[in-house]
């Protein structure tokens, strides 16, 4: 390969537009399709959370069960950023290619594991306390896994076709949800929902350890970056990669930069187009679970090509105008589009809702927070009971000043129904007066036209898909130019430590949590749709950040950057 001199750096080699190899196109494929089976592992996890809520938090309520359930999946992205510390930091002393085995055989049979793993019923407390654990074993090793892919397949990339390449990094993550909702939805098929419920639901993670055997295979294949040998040879390789990334100003500010004006909307966006749409269309929409996996998957198919097109199309006009465009849109379409969802995938429920609003007449002072993780509450307060039925059949509802010291009312139409308060009552009187309560409100509702779940006749699946592949093409703007801007960023010797955390606090904490974070904002505050200002208000910062503070990168020439 040419070398070239930039300033008094050593001699370089010089990044041209030649195609690559067979050999590099070889090596990158056998990262990316790594990928595709790390996330694949990961997102089993989220595709079952509903089953394994009731396998593993069989002891709670069946809310705060759910509820739960998605606090253990965020778990396993809250230690994200501590891997990219970890495996960072190795990358950058080591290499990228023995980091890529580490991270690979963590995931791996962590998620294998948990298809063996006993459930509540079983073992009682143990059996979350171990699948946390192992979900939080699974996010450190995806926090090393995102970068070092990246920074692996930039390294050797062509100068001017970096987001092209990259880009493919950026579908394998679609890929592995994808992956994950076809085998899952094949086993569905083949032994039937009552099984898939008891104990079918293992079989995807079970068979993962072919998928390990098969993704080491392909790793063990693979060659080190070109850049790092190089630099390795020369002796330039950073010998604290963290402080040299975090302790000094110059780069510091830039991964903050990075985190708030990059990473942070598009990790809302990517996740509200995917894992929150699933989620809406199941939770709050009741449409059945095999049906909105298909529409997912239909809408993936459609939409994972984009993450090429744009990240071609970033090689031309820049990285950052395509990612600020979709955090735009995101910011202003979210309301109207889940709102068509709404209307596309249960008319009954749009219907209903405006024909017949539901609202919550109460003393606020009898009103407390509604999110309720662990089940320890027990709600006695008549506008806490008549919100948590109101909750748990995924009714949006209004709120309205009630006087001081009177029970609460739930209007639904024209009929009003007044709530109960338990605090002092008998057990056996509290159970009477909840059933008798319960059975009033679902009457009510029944007549007023709100459905107990979503009519699959009236699923209007064209639509629906429709909406759903707006939703994946703002994914695939934001995310398919982002991994070659932000390997653009940084200087080699840093590179895989500064990239991979602001990627890994955007995606972990800021994206991760949006959906625990989005129905504990529903739960407070009745409406099903107020759950998207979590994402709306993220996404609208990092486009006006980005938009000011963060540079066009496409040029940058990342041998001369270090």
């Amino acid at each position: 390969m040419a070398t070239t001199t930039v300033g008094n750096n050593p001699a370089k080699p010089a990044i041209d537009n030649r195609p690559m190899s067979a050999e590099q196109k070889k090596v990158i494929f056998a990262s990316s399709l790594g990928t595709v089976f790390e996330w694949y592992d990961f997102y089993l996890y989220g595709s079952l959370a509903a089953i394994i809520a009731r396998q593993f938090f069989s002891g709670l309520d069946a809310g705060s069960a759910f509820i739960f359930a998605l606090l253990a999946f965020a778990a396993g992205f809250i230690v994200r950023p501590f891997g990219a510390l970890l495996f960072g930091r190795l990358g950058d002393m080591i290499g990228r290619k023995y980091t890529f085995l580490v991270t690979i055989v963590i995931m791996g049979l962590s998620t294998f594991i948990v298809g063996l793993l006993p459930n509540y019923a079983s073992i009682g407390v143990a059996a979350p306390v171990i699948l946390i654990a192992l979900r939080m074993l699974q996010g450190l090793a995806l926090g090393g896994e995102y970068g070092g892919a990246a920074v692996y397949v930039a390294e050797h990339a062509p100068h001017h076709k970096r987001g092209a390449y990259t880009s493919w990094i950026q579908t394998t993550a679609t890929l592995g949800l994808f992956l994950s909702l076809m085998v899952i939805l094949g086993v569905r098929t083949a032994v039937g929902e009552a099984a898939f419920a008891d104990w079918g639901w293992r079989i995807p993670f079970i068979v993962s350890i072919l998928l390990l055997a098969v993704s080491v295979y392909i790793r063990l294949s693979m060659n080190e970056s070109p850049a790092f040998q190089k630099m390795k040879a020369e002796g330039r390789t950073s010998k604290a990669p963290l402080s040299e990334s975090f302790g000094q100003w110059k780069n510091l500010k830039i991964v903050i930069l990075a985190l708030v004006g990059l990473t942070a909307g598009q990790a809302v966006v990517w996740y509200s187009g995917q894992f929150y749409a699933l989620f809406f269309l199941t939770q709050a929409l009741k449409v059945d679970g095999p049906t909105a996996n298909i529409l997912v998957a239909y809408s993936l198919i459609l939409g994972t090509p984009f993450f090429v097109v744009f990240g071609m199309l970033s090689d031309k006009i820049g990285r950052k105008p395509i990612i600020m465009a979709g955090c735009l849109l995101a910011a202003l379409t979210y309301f109207p589009v889940f709102t068509a969802l709404t209307k596309a995938a249960n008319p009954d429920l749009a219907a209903a809702q405006a024909a017949n609003q539901v609202v919550v007449t109460a003393d606020a002072s009898e009103c407390s927070f509604q999110f309720n993780p662990t089940g320890t509450a027990k709600f006695t307060s008549s506008c806490d009971i008549a919100k948590q039925v109101l909750a748990g059949a995924s009714v949006s509802y209004e709120n309205a000043a009630g006087p001081a010291g009177a029970p609460a009312v739930i209007k639904i139409g024209t009929t009003e129904i007044a709530s109960y308060t338990a605090k002092s009552l008998p057990a056996e009187e509290v159970k009477k007066k909840d059933a008798e309560f319960k059975k009033a409100v679902g009457d009510a509702l029944k007549t007023a036209g709100y459905p107990s779940k979503a009519d699959p006749a009236k699923v209007d699946k064209f639509k629906v898909t429709l909406i759903l592949f707006y939703l994946v093409i703002l994914v695939t703007m934001v995310y398919g130019p982002i991994a070659a801007m932000l390997v653009e960023l940084f200087p080699t010797r840093i590179r895989y430590t500064s990239m991979s955390l602001p990627y890994h606090i955007g995606n972990g904490w800021f994206g991760g949590l949006l959906p625990t974070t989005a129905f504990a904002i529903v739960a407070q505050t009745g409406n099903m749709y107020n759950g998207l200002w979590y994402p709306i208000i993220i996404a609208g910062v990092t486009f006006v950040i980005g938009t000011l503070f963060i540079r066009e990168t496409k040029d940058v020439d990342i041998y001369a950057n270090d």
